[in-house]
């Protein structure tokens, strides 16, 4: 089922009812925002009036998780990635030319020489933290635009704060043993989603989150990043234009697999 939503009395959609639930979990939808699908016939009404939306209007607010709660991705990976597919119709060109212009800063940025590298460390946090609040909206069927890429700068100090650190927890712990290392890139991995989701909390608070909702979930992402192998043999066969494709497919997973895990919070796990 489609549903369509009003903000300030613009209209959005078609949406599903699960991106409709994360709209308004993460207050971008109120309960008073108006909202309306085929079945209801042609008035539009509350977002609190709905019995899926008040259910999760009556549950916890964004950013009340409890060190107690445990996070459960209850959706198979093809299935995710399916999903993450899905919502890149119509949005490739845009997906695509994010991703490309992403690169090309990073690139140019780190061929300076001598200053290029500690450049490249300062814009990175941002405009990995950019790809991640763009991505999440794209997932989201919400509002996208070309220039959420730079939305990271606004939050500046926790986006390069948190990749500083977790650069060098992930380093140090390679150094010292490669498994260690792996695992801690995997409890880390949702942090820019996080502060995309969050933007009161600081890094380490963030960090802390991200690995709370990876505990027991690490192995199932690393396989989502497992089924993405081929194809990265396949786009090395096109002299990496292929690489314009997959890395937007692969960011829509990830977020999608981050949206999966929120939904799952203190789920009991699928047989």
């Amino acid at each position: 089922m489609q549903w369509h939503y009003a903000v300030q009395g613009r209209e959005h959609g078609p949406v599903s009812l699960e991106a409709l639930v994360s709209l308004l979990r993460e207050g971008q939808i109120r309960a008073d925002d108006l909202v309306w699908n085929p079945e209801i016939g042609n008035q539009w009404v509350k977002a609190s009036t709905v019995p899926e939306l008040a259910a999760v209007l009556a549950s916890p607010t964004p950013g009340s998780e409890s060190p107690a709660d445990t996070f459960t991705g209850r959706t198979h990976n093809r299935d995710l990635m399916a999903q993450a597919k899905e919502s890149l119709g119509g949005a490739w060109g845009r997906a695509v030319g994010v991703f490309l212009v992403a690169i090309l800063i990073l690139l140019l940025i780190s061929s300076i020489p001598i200053v290029g590298p500690i450049a490249q460390l300062l814009i990175g946090g941002p405009i990995v933290l950019g790809l991640a609040i763009l991505f999440l909206a794209t997932v989201r069927k919400a509002p996208s635009r070309f220039g959420m890429l730079f939305d990271g700068f606004n939050r500046y100090g926790t986006a390069l704060g948190a990749y500083l650190l977790m650069g060098l927890i992930v380093c140090l712990l390679l150094l010292l043993l490669i498994v260690p290392g792996i695992l801690a890139a995997l409890s880390y991995s949702m942090t820019y989603y996080v502060i995309a989701d969050h933007p009161e909390l600081g890094v380490w608070a963030s960090m802390k989150r991200s690995k709370q909702m990876m505990r027991g979930n690490r192995w199932k992402f690393f396989c989502l990043g497992w089924r993405f192998f081929g194809w990265a043999l396949l786009c090395v066969l096109t002299l990496g234009i292929g690489f314009l494709w997959l890395g937007p497919y692969m960011n829509a997973s990830c977020a999608r697999f981050y949206d999966d895990l929120r939904a799952g919070r203190n789920a009991t796990p699928a047989a």
